[in-house]
């Protein structure tokens, strides 16, 4: 009996863990409000995640020079709407009081906000990685109160 319960605590806290990895992404999913943003590709494939495309946000990111020190803390890209699209208004360390906004990691190197890559077959993301270098793409994102966010599929660009 005792083995039982061991195995059986083993596996639920697999599963609180489970739960707790992916809650940001099913909470932007399940309670966001949708934006649309302007991306570009990176890198279509990995080898050892599949096929995917990087997706990078040129009109989000702060300036490498304004953000300081900071890696691995929190910071904050405020968001207005310009032209239909969501655009960056800066960026800080503390959260918003109002407005939508990303809650980031940042990375040193680079901002992660868990809306850097779309996960598809191997021939959609050529495809794909092709429309975003001829055409460019609008990449559908939901975001909740907390700044979590995640990417729920890309549009044509807007004429």
């Amino acid at each position: 009996m005792n083995r039982y319960a061991v195995a059986a605590g083993v596996a639920a806290v697999q599963l609180a863990l489970t739960g707790v990895a992916v809650a940001p992404q099913l909470s932007a999913r399940l309670t966001g409000d949708t934006y649309l943003m302007r991306v570009a590709p990176v890198d279509p494939i990995d080898p050892f995640r599949g096929a995917y495309v990087v997706l990078d946000y040129p009109d989000l990111w702060p300036d490498e020079a304004d953000r300081g020190e900071g890696e691995g803390r929190t910071i904050y890209v405020r968001l207005v709407e310009e032209d239909g699209l969501m655009v960056s208004s800066g960026w800080t360390r503390s959260r918003p009081e109002d407005g939508a906004y990303l809650a980031c990691r940042d990375e040193r190197w680079e901002i992660r906000c868990g809306i850097e890559s779309w996960f598809v077959s191997q021939d959609e993301a050529r495809r794909i990685e092709e429309t975003l270098r001829e055409d460019g793409t609008l990449a559908e994102v939901k975001i909740d109160g907390r700044g979590n966010a995640a990417v729920v599929g890309l549009l044509p660009p807007q004429r």
